[in-house]
């Protein structure tokens, strides 16, 4: 560990002086540069080195193109330049910087492990500039000869490799790149979607609310039937600089854009289809956990059938809201997304060094070499539990760096933080096995980290202004944003997004939907003159439309959920507004799940006539207090449970109860253990006539309660197997040989507003019939032979 430290922070020779050259600043070596002196780290690797001259007539050339420049009127770029950044903030001129200059923070780098943080640091140095190393003082160095010869070795080859991968990515900048899918395809969906330029009129269209959409139907195999919405631009809108303009008589042709790829056997001419970086493809084979690795070629493996249609419509950059996500489907889903988020970080990475490259002599920016935001984060992932976080961390580095540990800095720390903290899953009486899916691994909801990705290496914990992917929790996030008047806000981190991932959004809901709606508010907003400066923005290469305001058109949102639910479909068409426009998966449910009640008993659906989900909340406690209520005060009708999904309305209810002495217990999920044994014992026992049960308890506990007789749903629950799962709970006392306890039934309300819910417990169709019906609205199903 001493001799790992040592190297980190400055040992006298060797690996330590290459700590040191990294933290030489870019604008340093500039300085160094230009005006023709010694740089102090080449004085110290290389005595008698020369300096570098500068040619006086391109010192003349930089001046008098900085004359020319004041006398020219000021555009749109410099008047956001002077409302934002301060006259004596020196911005970098990357975005992005190389593997020499990116590192994380002090604080975090002190983490490393040895072997890590040692390889970390050598990883950019040439073979070359090993060898020039004075043998004299490398030999005085008793770290490097304790060194094993295997870890001698192993540098050196990949310091052999970092040479190599620079000779290809500078012949790639010149044109001479062997791989073909480097180069900048117009047909490639990257550069079509961000190199398009929207009209004024286009922009009022995509700014409306709803926005204005045509809607066609398309089925799939897999994915089963889907509604594609393309935003209705008017016809004298201007087209698009680089891409079809969306114009009514257009739409087909841009909905047989999307169609089904073919990728039955994987070749190079099919995988070029999909636009997948070469440095990426080779890697597939062992990333993707549930494609088929072709035996010709163990590198190139085949999408599974639902992989290939998600790929097909993710990568066109349309949102997508597929609210059909299972638990058996989860990993094969979470593969696809992640590779099109490390395909875009990629593709963005290798514009901006390339344009690096060629801009090193020019005096002005080109208006094709714009090419960054704001700030540099551009893809957000949520996910509700830190499990979840390191299973996406995992497949990073499979796709990214697969077999190179040493590439990974900070992953020690990465994998103590995020592994361990499981529940112990009871042996008897086991949970049902979609609860214990959904809380395997670390189940804590509180999380944030980003992640850098360079030419060959993947940073962890890295400053979120200095970080190309975001993971984080609703709550990680909520904390860190905070709440108007709070001193220490922070989120002008999501101003330049161009990928939001949600993933497990119907787990949202039963932590707290209020946070994802906090953010949502929070993003794209004008950020402060610190955190562009922060980030290191260089206002000459800021995209067009990222300036004008209009990134939120440009992002690409991808919504994933096990279950359609209001909450979210009204986020996604609130909060969504690409102006490629949006697919949203809609399979009708054939049985539901009323048909997996055992219990022979009769259940009642009312209607609740509101024409609005507000109108809904006062109407629905009415019915229920005026009309379902009474029904059950009588003694003869015991053990009932009020099931109650919104906790403002478990509160409601509550105060009602108690107003009205009515004898109850109640359980939600913040109660103590002492509390809900009390409760459970008292209801079992008939001590209590009520027991007023919240979703979220049952959702995060999923305790069996005992004695229940008759169920009252004060809403549909958001998860439909919920409603079989509690009513086979009264089989027990359905079997007695009393007659009278057999007496069991079930009430529910409903609204226009649960058609959802309401179609996964008894279908579509009948969802459809219930909810139209006008000669009644009340409805009888009873299950049981």
């Amino acid at each position: 560990m001493a001799r790992g430290r040592k190297r980190q922070f400055g040992g006298k020779h060797g690996k330590g002086h290459k700590k040191r050259r990294e933290l030489i600043s870019k604008e340093d070596a500039h300085h160094y540069k230009e005006f023709g002196e010694a740089h102090p780290s080449e004085e110290n690797f290389s005595k008698g080195r020369q300096t570098v001259k500068v040619v006086e007539d391109e010192v003349e050339e930089d001046e008098q193109s900085d004359s020319e420049s004041e006398e020219e009127e000021i555009d749109p770029y410099k008047k956001l330049l002077s409302t934002l950044a301060p006259s004596d903030i020196n911005l970098n001129d990357n975005a992005i910087d190389s593997d020499d200059s990116e590192d994380s923070n002090g604080e975090e780098e002190a983490d490393v492990p040895d072997n890590e943080s040692v390889n970390d640091l050598n990883s950019d140095m040439s073979a070359d500039e090993f060898d020039s190393l004075p043998a004299e003082e490398g030999e005085e160095d008793k770290d490097i000869v304790d060194l094993d010869k295997e870890e001698v070795a192993s540098d050196e080859e990949e310091a052999e490799n970092d040479r190599i991968d620079e000779e290809s990515e500078q012949n790639s900048e010149s044109g001479h790149e062997e791989d073909h899918d480097t180069d900048e395809l117009p047909e490639d969906p990257f550069f079509k979607h961000l190199r398009s330029q929207l009209s004024e009129d286009m922009v009022s269209v995509l700014s409306s609310s709803p926005v204005i959409s045509v809607k066609h139907n398309i089925k799939w195999p897999n994915l089963g039937s889907m509604v594609v919405y393309l935003p209705k631009f008017p016809k004298t809108a201007n087209t698009l600089s680089t891409v079809k303009c969306a114009l009514p008589e257009d739409n087909k042709v841009l909905v047989d854009s999307i169609s089904l790829p073919k990728l039955v056997n994987v070749s190079e001419q099919e995988w070029s289809r999909l636009y997948i970086k070469g440095q990426l493809r080779t890697n597939l084979g062992s990333a993707n956990p549930c494609g088929d690795i072709d035996g010709s070629n163990d590198k190139a493996v085949n999408f599974t059938g639902l992989q290939n249609e998600l790929f097909s419509i993710i990568n066109s950059y349309k949102d997508l809201y597929f609210p059909e996500c299972h638990q058996n489907d989860s990993e094969e889903v979470r593969f696809v997304y992640v590779l099109h988020a490390v395909n875009h970080i990629v593709k963005t990475r290798n514009e901006i060094v390339k344009h690096n490259s060629r801009l090193e002599h020019k005096a002005e920016v080109p208006e094709e070499f714009r090419d960054q935001g704001l700030v540099r984060p551009k893809v957000l992932i949520l996910v509700p539990f830190r499990d979840a976080a390191l299973r996406i961390v995992k497949m990073i580095i499979s796709i990214l760096v697969p077999n190179k540990k040493d590439n990974v800095t900070n992953k020690k720390r990465f994998f103590e933080e995020y592994t361990g903290g499981e529940l112990a899953m009871p042996k008897k009486n086991p949970k049902p096995e979609d609860y214990e899916i959904t809380f395997a691994g670390n189940t804590d909801d509180c999380f944030k980290i980003g992640l850098a990705v360079t030419k060959k290496s993947l940073k962890l914990y890295t400053d979120f202004y200095s970080s190309d992917i975001l993971i984080a929790s609703p709550l990680g996030l909520r904390m860190l944003i905070g709440a108007e008047g709070e001193k220490d806000r922070d989120y002008d981190y999501l101003a330049s997004l161009e990928l939001l991932v949600m993933d497990g959004t119907d787990i949202f809901t039963m932590q707290n939907w209020d946070h994802v709606i906090h953010l949502a508010n929070h993003l794209h907003l004008q950020p402060s003159s610190a955190s562009i400066s922060r980030s290191g923005t260089d206002f000459s290469r800021v995209r067009p439309w990222a300036v004008e305001g209009y990134t939120k058109h440009y992002r690409q949102t991808l919504v994933f959920a096990g279950t359609p639910l209001p909450g979210v479909s009204a986020l996604f068409a609130s909060k969504c507004k690409n102006y490629e426009g949006a697919v949203r998966v809609m399979n009708p449910v054939l049985t539901g799940s009323i048909c997996q009640v055992v219990v022979q008993m009769p259940q009642v659906f009312h209607r609740i006539d509101a024409k609005t989900a507000v109108e809904a909340i006062d109407l629905r406690f009415k019915t229920f207090t005026n009309k379902i209520l009474p029904q059950y005060k009588d003694k003869i009708t015991k053990h009932v449970m009020i099931y109650v999904p919104q906790y403002f309305d478990y509160v409601r209810i509550r105060n009602y109860l108690k107003s009205e002495d009515a004898s109850f217990v109640q359980i939600c999920e913040y109660a103590k253990d002492g509390r809900v044994a009390q409760a459970r014992d008292f209801f079992f026992h008939g001590k209590s006539h009520f027991l007023l049960y919240s979703e979220r308890f049952h959702f995060f506990r999923r305790v069996r309660v005992k004695g229940i007789k008759h169920i009252i749903f004060y809403q549909p629950p958001t998860y439909p197997h919920f409603y079989s799962e509690l009513c086979n709970f009264m089989q027990a006392s359905y079997q007695r040989k009393n007659q009278q306890d057999s007496h069991v039934s079930v009430a529910i309300l409903y609204s226009q507003q649960d058609v959802e819910q309401l179609a996964g417990i008894v279908g579509s169709d009948r969802a459809a019939k219930m909810i139209t019906a006008v000669d009644r609205n009340v409805h009888m199903f009873v299950t049981g032979e």
